[in-house]
This record gives C-alpha cells, sequence and structure tokens, in this order.
C-alpha cells in the first residue's frame, strides 16, 4: 500500500480505493468522511502537565510556529482503518490530529475566519468519553472574546461543566490551547499558511486489520507516552535526515544495533538502556564542550538541548560532532582480544597493587561508572562520576581510537601518568568560570592528548593538572627511561596508599628508598611517627599556626596531608629530609626496630637531662599522641616550643583541644573545654597555665575583670641557654603537687 500527504483539511472528503491509493472519483472507493478517536484508544496526553510532556510540547509547538512562519513540515505517518462510511479510526496519529484539530480552531477564531471555511472540524471527534466528544461540539461552537487566558474563559462558559476538568483529555486540550496562544499570539496569517499545506502528514490507510482492542493495546500502550529515549532518537533521527538522509539511516542502524548490543550488558533493572545510552550521550557532548574551549557548567543538561546544541541540521560542525559521537560509540564495540569493555579494564587497572597494571581506587570499569552514574549527584552534593573519572574515561578513549599507533605497554605506562595527575589535582579539577583558575578541563584535556599519544608532559600547556606534580611526572617518564630495571619498584611505590602517585616526600633520585619506606610503613603508624620525629622536626606549618605530624588513625590521613606537598604549607622539604635520613638507616623496618630508636632517644634525654618538645611527645603517648588528625596549634613555635596544644579536629581548635603538659598532670579532670584546654581550673577562681618556663596559677577577679599571679604557687622549669628544660618538668609537677 502507498501512503500519501496531507492537511487536515484536505483529508476530508479524500476518496480512498482498496489499493490505499487515492482515487480519481467517488465510485472507485471511499470517500473520508469523519475522524473518531476510538473508546479504546489512550487520553490525548500532549497537554499533560509534567515537566517531561511540557519539554515534548514546548519543542512540537515550536516546530509548528517554524513550519508556519517559514519552512513547512511534514509530520510522520499517520495510519488507520477506513470502514464503508468512510470514518477513519487512526490506529496511530491520535496525538498529532488532535493538536492539528486544536491548531486550526485556534487559527480560525484569532483570524475571524467564516464559519463555513473551518466546518470540517466538525468531522473531528472523540469516542473515548461523550464529555470529549461534546467538548470538541461545543469548542467549535464557541467565540473567543477579549480573554485573559484562554483556558480560564473555556472554564468560565456556562456549557462548560466543572466535572469536564476531571477528563484528562479535555484538560489536556485547554492545556495545550493555552500553550498554542502562547506561541502564536504575534503569529500572522496562520489559517492562510495552513491552507496552503504548511504543515501535512503522511497518511496510510490500512485495509480490513479487523481493528479489535488488543491490537490498539498492544501498539498503542494505552496511556503510555513515549520514553524520553524514544523522543530523543526521533528528533536526533529527524535532525539528521534534513542534514543527509545516507548520514541518518547509518546512525540509526548503530543505535539499533551495534551499540544497542553493545550496551545490553549495562542494561539496568528495567531491562533497557535508555538511560545508560543517554548519559553517555550527555559525557560525550560535555567532552565536545571542552574540547571548544566551553564548560557545559551554566548550561542545561537537558538531552533535547544538547541535540540542539551540537546536532541540529544546520549546526556547522555538525559532522564533526556526528564523527566524534560515532567514534565514542564505536570504540566499545571493536576492543579487540577483549569481549566487554570490563575485560579490558580489568586487564589493565587494579584494586590494589599488581605488577603489568595501574592501581585505581574507583570501580574498574569507569565506562560502567559513567553509563550509570554521568549527570547524577551523590549523596555528599558532589557530582557522582567525578570530573577525575571523566579525564581517565576520556584518557581511555583517547587511546582506543588511537590503538592502532600506541603500544599496549606503552599506554598502561601513560594511563598511570594521568592517574597520577588525577588523584594530586584535586584543586586543579574545575570547569567552573566561578573558581581560581576558571575552566581548566580544556586544557587537562589537551595535556591528557599530549601523554596518552606521545607519552610527553608538556608543561607549556597552562593551567592543567597541579603544577608539582606535572614536573614529578615528568621527571618519572625520563627516569623509567633510563632505569627500566627499576620501574616496577618506583610503580609499587607510586601505589602505596599513603602516597597515591606522589612521590616527591621520598624523591626519584633516592630509589634505593622505594623498597625501604614500603616497609617502613607496614609498621605500626606511632611507632613510625616517633621514630621520624626522633631523627628529626619532620612537621610542616599550614597557616601560620598550625602544625601537621603523624598520627596512628584515621586510615593515614596525616600522613598523607605531609606526603603530598602544597605550596600554602611550609616544611615539606624538611620532612623529606627527615624521611629518607630515617630510610637510609635501615634496608628494612620492623616495629620493634623503631621503637628502639624511639627508647634510644628517651634514655639519651634522660642521661643528659636535656627534655626538648619532642622528647615529651614520644614519652607521655596518651597526652601528647591522641591519635587524630596529627594537627597541633602553636601559636609561637619558635620562641615558645613548650606552648602547644593537641587538636581534635582537623583545621580548627574545639571544645577537645587541650594543652598536652596539662593533660598528663591533671588528676581531677579540670581542664576547662572553653578556652581550648589550655587551663587547669580550681574551686577558688584560680587556674594554671603552662607556660614556656614554668607553670603559672593565677587567680581571675571577676568583680574587677582582672587576674593577679600567685607567685607562690609558681613552678619554675630550669633551662639551658637554649631555652631546653633540663628537668622533666611533668615530673616535677607531679612530685611537688600530687606527694
Amino acid at each position: 500500500m502507498a501512503t500519501t500527504y496531507h492537511t487536515l483539511r484536505d483529508i476530508f472528503g479524500t476518496v480512498f480505493i482498496s489499493s490505499g491509493e487515492v482515487g480519481a472519483d467517488a465510485d472507485d472507493g471511499i470517500v473520508l468522511e469523519r475522524i473518531v478517536i476510538p473508546m479504546i484508544q489512550r487520553d490525548y496526553a500532549q497537554g499533560r502537565e509534567s515537566a517531561e510532556v511540557k519539554r515534548v510540547r514546548e519543542r512540537f509547538l515550536e516546530a509548528l510556529v517554524q513550519a508556519i512562519t517559514d519552512t513547512p513540515i511534514t509530520l510522520d505517518l499517520i495510519y488507520g482503518d477506513i470502514d464503508k462510511k468512510g470514518v477513519l479510526t487512526p490506529l496511530d496519529g491520535q496525538q498529532r490530529l488532535t493538536t492539528l484539530f486544536l491548531l486550526h480552531w485556534y487559527a480560525a477564531k484569532k483570524e475571524g475566519i467564516e464559519p463555513d471555511e473551518y466546518d470540517f472540524l466538525n468531522r473531528f471527534s472523540y469516542a473515548t468519553r461523550y464529555s470529549a466528544r461534546d467538548f470538541c461540539k461545543k469548542l467549535i461552537e464557541f467565540e473567543p472574546g477579549d480573554y485573559y487566558k484562554l483556558s480560564e474563559e473555556i472554564i468560565d462558559q456556562d456549557w462548560f461543566p466543572l466535572d469536564w476538568l476531571h477528563d484528562p483529555t479535555i484538560h489536556s486540550m485547554i492545556v495545550m490551547l493555552d500553550a498554542i496562544d502562547e506561541k502564536f499570539k504575534d503569529v500572522d496569517n496562520i489559517w492562510d499558511s495552513l491552507a496552503d499545506g504548511a504543515i501535512t502528514f503522511y497518511f496510510l490507510p490500512i485495509e480490513d486489520m479487523g481493528l479489535t482492542d488488543e491490537i490498539y493495546i498492544k501498539m498503542n500502550s494505552r496511556g503510555k507516552p513515549l520514553t524520553v529515549f524514544e523522543n530523543f532518537k526521533a528528533d536526533f533521527e529527524n535532525e539528521l535526515r534534513m542534514y543527509d538522509e545516507e548520514l541518518a539511516s547509518s546512525i540509526i542502524e548503530k543505535i539499533d544495533r551495534e551499540w544497542t548490543d553493545m550496551l545490553w550488558g549495562y542494561r539496568g533493572d528495567n531491562n533497557i538502556i535508555d538511560d545508560e545510552f543517554l548519559r553517555y550521550f550527555r559525557f560525550i557532548c560535555d567532552i565536545i564542550c571542552y574540547k571548544e574551549g566551553d564548560t557545559p557548567q551554566g548550561k542545561s543538561s537537558d538531552v533535547f538541548d544538547l541535540l540542539s546544541k551540537y546536532f541540529a541540521h544546520d549546526n556547522d560542525s555538525l559532522e564533526a560532532h556526528i564523527e566524534i559521537l560515532s567514534q565514542y560509540f564505536d570504540c566499545w564495540c571493536e576492543i579487540d582480544d577483549f569481549d566487554s569493555p570490563y575485560d579490558f579494564f580489568v586487564s589493565f587497572l587494579s584494586e590494589k597493587h599488581e605488577e603489568g597494571k595501574v592501581r585505581w581506587d574507583d570501580k574498574l570499569d569507569v565506562f560502567e561508572e559513567c553509563l550509570c552514574y554521568y549527570g547524577k549527584v551523590a549523596g555528599n552534593g558532589n557530582r557522582a562520576f567525578p570530573l577525575g573519572n571523566v579525564v581517565m574515561l576520556y584518557a581511555v578513549i583517547t587511546y582506543l581510537l588511537n590503538k592502532g599507533k600506541i603500544k599496549r605497554d606503552d599506554f598502561i605506562r601513560r594511563i598511570r601518568v594521568v592517574k597520577n595527575l588525577v588523584e594530586n589535582s584535586e584543586f586543579e579539577m574545575s570547569d567552573s568560570t566561578n573558581r581560581t583558575g576558571g575552566n581548566r578541563m580544556p586544557m587537562i584535556l589537551e595535556q591528557v592528548d599530549n601523554i596518552i599519544l606521545y607519552g610527553k608532559v608538556d608543561t607549556k600547556i597552562d593551567r592543567s593538572f597541579n603544577l608539582i606534580q606535572l614536573k614529578e611526572e615528568a621527571d618519572k617518564l625520563v627516569w623509567t627511561k633510563n632505569n627500566p630495571e627499576r620501574s616496577e619498584a618506583l610503580y609499587a611505590l607510586e601505589d602505596h596508599d599513603l602516597l597515591y602517585g606522589r612521590i616527591g616526600v621520598i624523591g626519584i633520585e633516592n630509589d634505593d628508598c622505594f623498597d625501604r619506606f614500603i616497609s617502613l610503613f607496614d609498621c605500626d603508624y606511632d611507632a613510625i611517627d616517633c621514630a621520624l620525629l626522633v631523627t628529626g622536626d619532620y612537621m610542616q606549618r599550614d597557616n601560620d599556626w598550625r602544625y601537621q605530624i603523624g598520627s596512628s588513625m584515621l586510615r593515614g590521613m596525616a600522613w598523607r596531608n605531609l606526603f603530598h606537598q602544597s605550596r600554602t604549607v611550609e616544611g615539606f622539604d624538611k620532612t623529606k629530609d627527615v624521611i629518607v635520613r630515617l630510610l637510609k638507616k635501615h634496608k628494612s623496618f620492623t616495629d620493634d626496630i623503631l621503637r628502639g630508636i624511639a627508647d634510644e632517644y628517651i634514655l639519651e634525654c634522660e642521661k643528659n637531662s636535656l627534655f626538648d618538645w619532642r622528647y615529651y611527645y614520644v614519652k607521655y603517648k596518651d597526652s601528647f599522641r591522641p591519635g587524630r588528625y596529627g594537627r597541633y596549634r602553636w601559636v609561637d613555635y619558635e620562641n615558645k616550643p613548650y606552648e602547644f596544644a593537641a587538636m581534635w579536629s582537623e583545621r580548627y581548635p574545639s571544645t577537645k583541644t587541650y594543652q598536652p603538659f596539662l593533660k598528663e598532670v591533671d588528676r581531677y579532670d579540670n581542664i576547662n573545654t572553653e578556652d581550648w584546654g589550655m587551663n587547669l581550673y580550681w574551686e577558688d577562681d584560680t587556674y594554671t597555665v603552662c607556660e614556656n618556663d614554668a607553670f603559672v596559677t593565677y587567680r581571675y577577679d571577676e568583680k574587677s575583670n582582672t587576674e593577679e599571679e600567685l607567685v607562690d604557687e609558681r613552678i619554675d622549669i630550669a633551662q639551658n641557654e637554649d631555652g631546653i628544660d633540663t628537668e622533666n618538668r611533668i615530673e616535677k609537677y607531679k612530685k611537688l603537687c600530687w606527694d
């Protein structure tokens, strides 16, 4: 059977013969007299008020406005059965026919068209409910006046029963009329344009199909609107066909076959791949955006808006964008020697250090993570698929698109570089123009291209990854090329839990310490902390008063802070020097070796009667090493090293902050939590503080708001000319105050 195209007006009175073709006269076939939406059809849905239907409605009406004012449009195929009385029962096309009915009514009333010219609208009716049928009839007779809102005037008519508002078809029609009015109120000559064929549709009469209720339920999924993906695919195909029919056929066939087959293993609980496809489509569009020097931040992520932005038929870069889209899907369909993307990922990524692979602590199948989470927000408010994962997936895709030019071993070495940069560029990873440094993603992706394609770090690319890590990775690439036999030792070091690819705290020049570092940090963290501190003052200073030391708890967070150099923190080189000095002492380490180093230091201090603050730190574990974030507060470390506080939190003092010397001598839990634990309060409004060279007690006078030192209760601590205690202040206090 052949299809023909019509307007809503000219289809009435057209003769159809048994072959489905238009006949020469009425004697050759059946004259189409009426269109009746059957009882079994679902309600008119294009006026529903959900966000998704509103979006579809807006786009459809925009296309109709364009057809009226500029380029005529032919809608998709409408087909159905024409009975012997000439009544067309649509099997498909109800929604479009109803919208055309409403648009013709609007044009006729807006432009004052004579009733005999739009009388054909009386041939369109609904059989779904008597209310919908009667509404169509009353609407044609109705003459709108000077209305504020068309729907309000219709509802206000005496022929409109209020219970009609509960009819979903009538409600949708009223919503659609308001939407039509909004779109077309400033458009002229609508009626003439419609009469001239601005909007047409293909029609195919289907003969004697036996249009039972079962057929309608099967073919129309009664009450179920098209999915976002179905609408997306239809719009995508339409844009492509307006550009190139052959290209459109090729892409749609890939979507329906190869790409769907590839994604099928990732389908969700609904047993379809629609959501997965659209999330990956968003990812591709964002990559296009970055590659063109822009950012998706502040712009719509709606797939239809992205479709219009990057894949509209009149986009000058359409072919380039289609090429990227095809490549980004095709590359997962053509992975040599691997049955699936998952098998490919686990061939070079591992959750722990493994020779010949790269440690990656996130889910190994980064492609699957993208399909599941791209565009979503995690419970903490951050992206469920963070920018670091975007960069890693982009790097892998870059390899897949160029795998004929890149040896597999080279790829694994290069993806390690990218991984190290990603994990050490948390603050540089940004596509926001509101953050310091702005949108870095275009430059970051350019840097990834250099690394994956050429195995080089380009330090001339401005504002990409962390500068310290870029320099380190460039040095390591040269080093591994010159020292291939030691490369695996370097990779094992990079994959350590505390380093995450940054080895600057050991240094590439100290390759004899690579294995020793791993041995050292297999030991008890508290023992390591003490052994390091007696080897040298390895602290780092942050924000003038906040100091970082190691810690035995919180999964090594204190150590990671120490080992990841920051431009705003002082003392990294000092930390490196002390660690290397300790590593040079032994080829391997145990807890006993480390505790022996600490014990020897304590004995030496006591033998020489020299007790600097490090002695107390190592000697009195419970008070000085709470095992939290390794954070301490010093107001004047250089001049008053004994005046400090152990912090319970990572960044700021809290009510659990305390002065370690006071905590050690406090027998009655008298430390006041309201002043950061710097005072021991007594019942008679007196309090004791630990100053740099004494325990000093003051009395506070509330009336005069003054404090007075109680000189007779002062406990002076003897010190040498360098300001180091020559007597153990803690034991002296206990002896004088406890005994």
